[in-house]
């Protein structure tokens, strides 16, 4: 039997405990983790076009079309059209939205101060290599360098 991957098995478990870590917080705050995400990734670099977030998400954009529906409706991001181009639509983040997305935020926050606590100075620059070899290797690049609005 194969082991498991030394890279990649690690980093989906990863993935995998934060969505999970952030289930019932998320929920508390009547979104689910990845909208919680998609709030805070918008309340930190928006106003973002639909092609932006599809890019940094890799969701289908009716995937992301459905789950812009449920955030509008919940009044927490609206879509305006896109000055810059006509064609193309920005969403922005209610001042409700930002309000849960700063929460949730926090609760990761803490999260890291708890994992900075265990791990060393050493530990953290080792973890952030692998995390720049693997961008570098990929060349996937899913935002832009831009900085935040």
């Amino acid at each position: 039997m194969a082991e498991p991957l030394r890279i990649a098995s690690p980093v989906h478990k990863a993935k995998r405990q934060l969505e999970e870590y952030m289930l019932d917080a998320s929920r508390a705050a009547g979104v689910e983790p990845h909208e919680g995400h998609l709030l805070s990734y918008t309340t930190l670099y928006g106003p973002c076009s639909a092609s932006e977030l599809v890019r940094v998400f890799g969701y289908e954009a009716s995937t992301l079309t459905g789950i812009l529906d449920r955030l509008e409706r919940a009044g927490l991001a609206v879509r305006e059209p896109n000055a810059e181009d006509r064609r193309s639509i920005l969403v922005r983040v209610t001042s409700e939205g930002a309000r849960i997305a700063t929460d949730l935020r926090g609760r990761l926050e803490a999260l890291e101060a708890d994992i900075e606590e265990q791990v060393s100075a050493r530990d953290m620059k080792g973890f952030a290599a692998v995390m720049e070899a693997l961008g570098a290797i990929t060349q996937v690049e899913p935002r832009e360098d831009r900085e935040a609005s």
